[in-house]
């Protein structure tokens, strides 16, 4: 249970709170602490996958928490932008609204013995979320360049739609004689 990649995925969950202290409080440079926090855990997201598939250290309890640490770091980024004014509500509950349909598909394929893996599409969701973050993290420094973290925003939003509909479209079967 105790490995690195599993490390790397429970550091991610801690570092959580610690970006959302940094990004609502007000103290000196703290959009550059936010983005710091911010990425050091994103990066711990790649760099614990990668590890885990090449040393074969894939663990059940792994497994769970990856995507509940993922789904924790983007959430709080997202709604601490709310909070700032540098996001519209109404686009983060999308993203958010997005993740938590895409893992409800995945529990209901799952209870069916399906295992639904990433696509292209969820990797292209997922860095496009994180370089919107990123952008948008630093808005009140950007001055007019702000516009960037907006189109970020949109670019974020149509990849993370399309990527819920391709996978609801190619995992359709998962419903097919599901009872309520």
């Amino acid at each position: 249970m105790w490995n690195v990649p599993n490390a790397l995925t429970l550091l991610r969950i801690v570092m959580v709170p610690l970006l959302v202290v940094a990004l609502l409080t007000e103290f000196p440079d703290k959009e550059f602490w936010g983005l710091g926090i911010f990425l050091l855990a994103a990066s711990t997201d790649l760099v614990d996958g990668i590890i885990a598939r090449r040393t074969n250290r894939i663990t059940r309890i792994g497994v769970l928490l990856d995507p509940i640490a993922d789904k924790l770091l983007m959430s709080a980024a997202f709604i601490s932008l709310v909070e700032l004014g540098l996001a519209p509500a109404w686009i983060v509950t999308c993203i958010v609204g997005r993740e938590f349909a895409v893992t409800a598909l995945r529990m209901v394929a799952l209870e069916r013995h399906i295992a639904i893996a990433a696509n292209s599409w969820g990797k292209a969701k997922t860095t496009a979320q994180v370089t919107a973050v990123a952008i948008l993290i630093l808005g009140h420094q950007l001055g007019r360049w702000i516009v960037l973290g907006s189109l970020a925003l949109w670019i974020a939003l149509v990849l993370t739609i399309t990527s819920m509909l391709i996978y609801f479209w190619q995992n359709r079967s998962v419903f097919i004689g599901a009872g309520a």
